[in-house]
């Protein structure tokens, strides 16, 4: 009886703790189920398809409002709380880990695509273009991305980025004329709100009391952040639910999955082998503990990522699990995981270089090694640019494709299946971002050590420091949720607490 009594207890502890992500799996499960009996037996009109998928729309509205609060009060926080000298080393190990992820994607891809060769048994007429291809230039992609890296009103960069626009003008004596029209996109710059942030974290974390205001403000901006993200994470299993019946219902061809299939195989073999022997095998080798139990308290973010489609829009959920189930330093994840969020895309660069390929192959065009070299460098660079939200890749793709010679037009052949496969590459990099941030903390171990040796992180207030002298008469001081204590250590003891 005690032993029924005490499983029937570890249920229900299981179920408390497990609840958002077994909801989330049963939603997906039923989403799929609900979009194929609407498509078999139900006829909708556009309008009424709008309708259907309102309530997936809410949710990707609601996860792209916490966005932005998230990123800046993160990395001011994360930043403010280590020293210059710290922080950037802990950068510097977070790149380094960024950059040779991305390169092994990139080479895995083109192993791959090489070997399977799927675009050798097809024409490029075969197949059913979709959609139109972003008009882009190598050079002018890349001056754009260091552009958006020092926005030029802070206020803008919240919900526009540059899109530059180039011209060709042909004279009478048929000389051609360029001119370059600076033009705004939609969307949040947060490649310039990140290096802002950056900068901005390591000037009053170097100017100490004056700025502690400061600091507690975004620490306090960033605990209620994380409270707005439990309270999304509730409605998340329903608006899933929809976000994927809406998907299934929306696509008009499934023909073109049958033509592209052993092209969607090669990529889909590629991000799996990424995921699951090579990131593990990093993760095993530096941190020394089971790299699937840690994937395993990141379930609930590699689905949402799976449903999504965005790396960005996944953050706050990423947060709660690396922080809440991994217990990973939160001064490294407030740092590594939004800048990962943003230029750390292994999926992408892996998917970028196989697409590259197989569109080469379909075209009969023979890549030497220079090809080859080109398509590594400009996918591992394109997927730094790639902006964290849905179909970022193609705008990117069009860029390597300039890089070995193909028309940019021709990644309209592969836009129709790329809704799916967007899912899977950013499921991979979220993966990446995380496997980074317990890497990096396992580097750091000797530079947190002794930042906590000097200061000791408050369980309430992560980032508040406590100052503990040893001497009985010193004075000691602590910095509490914005509230500046001083205790005596006397034979009385006296506490004076006054608010900022």
């Amino acid at each position: 009886m005690a032993k029924q009594g005490r499983k029937i207890s570890d249920w229900r502890s299981f179920l408390r703790s497990n609840w958002l992500l077994l909801g989330t799996v049963i939603a997906v499960v039923l989403g799929i189920a609900l979009g194929v009996l609407v498509r078999e037996y139900v006829k909708l009109s556009n309008l009424d398809k709008i309708y259907f998928g309102f309530p997936g729309e809410l949710l990707m509205r609601m996860l792209k409002l916490i966005i932005l609060p998230l990123i800046i009060s993160s990395i001011i926080t994360g930043i403010a709380a280590l020293d210059s000298g710290v922080s950037g080393k802990i950068g510097l190990r977070a790149v380094i880990y960024y950059f040779c992820t991305t390169i092994i994607a990139v080479i895995l891809g083109i192993i791959l695509v090489v070997s399977i060769k799927p675009g050798v048994s097809q024409k490029a007429e075969d197949i059913d273009r979709t959609g139109s291809s972003p008009e882009v230039t190598t050079v002018d992609a890349m001056l754009d991305l260091i552009r958006n890296m020092f926005p030029e009103n802070l206020v803008q960069a919240c919900f526009q980025q540059v899109s530059n626009i180039l011209l060709v003008f042909t004279l009478q004596n048929k000389t051609k004329e360029y001119k370059i029209v600076g033009m705004y996109s939609d969307g949040v710059n947060v490649l310039g709100l990140i290096v802002f942030c950056l900068i901005f974290g390591i000037v009053i974390g170097e100017m100490g009391e004056k700025c502690q205001v400061l600091v507690d403000f975004f620490n306090a901006l960033n605990d209620a952040t994380m409270k707005m993200v439990q309270i999304i994470m509730w409605y998340m299993p329903l608006g899933i639910l929809f976000l994927i019946a809406g998907k299934i219902i929306e696509v008009d061809d499934w023909e073109i999955f049958r033509k592209l299939g052993l092209y969607m195989a090669t990529v889909l073999i590629g991000l799996a082998i990424h995921s699951i022997i090579i990131l593990p095998l990093i993760y095993l080798i530096i941190v020394r503990k089971n790299p699937f139990q840690f994937i395993t308290g990141l379930a609930q973010a590699l689905l949402t990522a799976l449903m999504i489609s965005s790396s960005s829009a996944t953050l706050p959920v990423t947060f709660h699990c690396v922080e809440e189930n991994n217990h990973v330093d939160k001064r490294i994840t407030r740092f590594v995981l939004p800048v990962g969020a943003t230029i750390n895309m292994d999926g992408t660069a892996l998917y970028e270089a196989v697409a590259a390929v197989f569109i080469a192959q379909l075209n009969d065009l023979k890549l030497d090694i220079g090809k080859i070299v080109a398509i590594s460098v400009t996918a591992t660079a394109a997927s730094i640019g790639a902006a964290g939200v849905p179909q970022a890749g193609l705008v990117t793709m069009v860029i390597v494709l300039s890089a070995i010679g193909l028309p940019a037009e021709d990644v309209t052949l592969i836009i129709a299946v790329d809704w799916l496969l967007d899912r899977f590459r950013t499921m991979v990099n979220v993966l990446g971002d995380a496997f980074g941030a317990g890497v990096v903390e396992k580097l750091s171990k000797r530079e947190l050590g002794h930042t906590a040796g000097s200061s000791e992180v408050n369980i309430v207030n992560p980032f508040a420091l406590e100052t503990t002298v040893t001497d009985e008469r010193a004075t000691k001081k602590s910095y509490v949720n914005g509230a500046f204590a001083v205790d005596k250590s006397d034979t009385i003891s006296i506490t004076q607490t006054s608010q900022f």
